[in-house]
């Protein structure tokens, strides 16, 4: 049997070896992940909801990451989308309902967390405002972290192959101009990097299936030339489409989210894929995910992402994937939790 194919062993014993074929092509593995959410609302008297469980976890902030770690470690490239900041700049967006920073320090629960990129286009990254977007910038790129924005490609350099990531997000009208500006920068990147990795902030929250414009933009970016698109910010997982040979993931749903101790549905996965490059050539391998859910317990969000080893709930994110495909003219038939 393959490696990790007993339905009761972690996925995160599978650790790949050093992968470069006899011809000289480079096999690379990349892991994603969905929104992030650390820190609180500094508006609120006493303790945020993370900040309580931190101290339940002897204040130890790398709780977040125990049961992904390996995971994130054993890879090649790791990302995840950054909803918040890390500042302390005071809150600019003093109207809503919700705003999320944390201690600029906290940046060690990526960079010991295996997290070597995030994107930074969501709606909450103006939570502090300007000053606040460049200390969070700043002490991403001061831990050696990568961080995309519709403005500003990240580029990540791993075993020789350069790897563009461009970030947008789609609210307050923005997909005309998107329409556009998308296939002018992907074709950009592809002309200078070997692979594009496109991040998309957008769909409605809550659902569970991409919208139109969603498949409209997904489908452009791969035809425009990128690699791969993945997509979050609905706090639910969406199917994964193969289009043109390339996958387009619609949603991660939320990866640690400390917005919420008790969301009604704590369900996602870790989307990872295989590309292999030799010169320029770049072909997209085969992809699995990793069922999990975003809290280690059951009855509340503690905000440590799980895998899943009860197969019975490595089935439910399956099938709910599968179900909410169907009417999706590439969803994917098949979600493989193993590598074939």
């Amino acid at each position: 049997a393959p490696e990790g194919s007993n339905p009761e062993a972690a996925p995160t014993a599978t650790v790949p070896p050093e992968r470069v074929f006899k011809d000289g092509t480079i096999q690379l593995i990349i892991t994603a992940g969905g929104d992030m959410t650390i820190g609180g609302d500094v508006r609120k008297r006493g303790d945020s909801l993370f900040t309580r469980e931190l101290k339940r976890q002897d204040g130890d902030i790398h709780f977040l990451m125990r049961n992904v770690r390996e995971i994130f470690e054993s890879d090649d490239m790791s990302f995840v989308n950054l909803k918040g900041t890390l500042t302390t700049a005071p809150v600019y967006k003093t109207n809503n309902q919700f705003v999320f920073s944390a201690p600029p320090e906290y940046v060690e629960i990526l960079t010991q967390g295996g997290i070597e990129a995030v994107a930074l286009e969501n709606n909450h990254v103006m939570d502090h405002g300007e000053s606040g977007l460049e200390e969070t910038k700043q002490t991403l790129t001061d831990a050696g972290i990568v961080w995309s924005t519709a403005e500003q490609m990240g580029v990540y350099e791993v075993k020789g192959v350069s790897i563009a990531m461009l970030s947008y997000q789609t609210f307050d009208g923005r997909y005309p101009g998107l329409f556009e500006q998308v296939p002018i920068d992907v074709a950009r990147a592809k002309a200078e990097h070997d692979i594009v990795i496109v991040s998309y902030h957008w769909g409605a929250e809550l659902d569970y299936k991409p919208n139109e414009n969603q498949i409209k933009l997904g489908r452009l970016t791969i035809d425009s030339g990128a690699d791969l698109v993945l997509g979050h910010h609905s706090h639910r997982i969406n199917p994964i489409e193969r289009y043109q040979g390339k996958y387009i993931v619609y949603s991660l749903g939320n990866f640690s989210f400390a917005g919420n101790t008790k969301p009604s549905d704590m369900s996602t996965f870790l989307f990872q894929i295989r590309f292999n490059i030799k010169g320029a050539e770049v072909e997209t391998d085969t992809f699995r995910i990793i069922p999990s859910r975003i809290s280690s317990k059951t009855d509340y969000n503690d905000f440590a992402p799980t895998p899943f080893t009860d197969q019975r709930l490595i089935d439910n994110v399956i099938n709910m994937l599968k179900s909410n495909g169907k009417g999706l003219e590439y969803a994917v038939d098949f979600y493989p939790v193993d590598w074939e």
